[in-house]
């Protein structure tokens, strides 16, 4: 549990435990630090703990992700030792949990999750890996992992649709890195030259409040990767392409697009070192990632 995730209370907590407590043998860590839910999911996963719950926002369910999956090196064959995963969603965006189809309120996800557990339910899902980061929804080098790296710098404010709206604008208007150019490279195609990039694990790639944003609608946990990259951030094309995204049926046409779904690997190279972000999260600089698709990566109880 993330006690400082934005729609948790003590209270809520409290309740959600007792009732998870009522049909599973429960531990119950509130994590205190950066870092702190992805070692404890690693030693979960080394101790043989049979579901792992994340309950926080989508920061909270990436370091779970990458704890379990710490020791499988990205090999498949490993994968069927693997905890499995339960999400309660507790954050303000919850775009994994909302790609399950989970309600976004945490004790009627609750529900689901004992549910699932009672019938056995359970659902691969395939994941993305952007180096050596997993990510279960999108990833992304240029604007949008700009936009992550200022908000992160203002984590003493309430974080939310508006702040991430402003700052995409402030962001854009002070000429960021994601006017780096990056090169995109596909298996068996011409290298292409771009502004910014987007790698998608599913639809939609986030949410703006209660509306989608979608830029590869085709994509799923089922699927590989979807590819959405603007090889121009001139006005025009960015306010074209933002409109198309926030449709209700978001179907993105015109120029300076370049766009692919169902992709095993992509592999992107900026001429210097520019944000990365996954999951919502900055992970740090880079200059070369390859995002790789991995298939049935994790069971997740839903």
């Amino acid at each position: 549990m993330n006690p400082q995730a934005t729609a948790t209370t003590p209270g809520g907590r409290d309740v959600l435990a007792h009732a998870l407590a009522s049909q599973v043998k429960l531990d119950v860590v509130e994590t205190e630090h950066r870092g702190h839910a992805m070692a404890v999911a690693r030693a979960a996963a080394a101790d043989g703990i049979g579901l792992v719950v994340a309950h926080g926002g989508d920061g909270t369910v990436n370091e779970v992700v990458n704890g379990l999956l710490a020791d499988t090196d990205g090999r498949p064959g490993q994968f069927d030792s693997v905890p499995m995963l339960g999400v309660v969603p507790g954050g303000s965006a919850n775009v994994f949990a909302r790609a399950l189809g989970l309600p976004r309120d945490p004790v009627e996800a609750t529900h689901v999750l004992l549910r699932a557990l009672e019938g056995g339910h359970g659902r691969q899902v395939g994941l993305g890996r952007a180096g050596e980061r997993w990510f279960t929804f999108n990833a992304g080098m240029g604007w949008d992992a700009d936009v992550v790296a200022e908000v992160e710098q203002r984590r003493g404010k309430q974080t939310g649709p508006s702040l991430y709206l402003r700052t995409a604008v402030s962001c854009y208007l002070r000429h960021p890195r994601g006017r780096t150019s990056l090169t995109v490279r596909l298996p068996g195609e011409e290298p292409v030259e771009v502004r910014t990039a987007f790698v998608s694990n599913t639809a939609p790639w986030s949410y703006l409040g209660a509306r989608p944003v979608q830029l590869n609608t085709e994509c799923s946990f089922d699927t590989g990767l979807g590819l959405f990259a603007l090889t121009s951030l001139g006005l025009p094309t960015v306010l074209r392409h933002v409109g198309q995204a926030l449709r209700k049926r978001a179907r993105h046409r015109g120029g300076r697009l370049l766009r692919h779904d169902d992709l095993a690997i992509v592999s992107i190279t900026a001429k210097e070192q520019v944000n990365l972000q996954v999951d919502g999260d900055l992970v740090g600089q880079r200059r070369h990632v390859e995002f790789v698709s991995v298939p049935r990566a994790l069971t997740v109880v839903s």
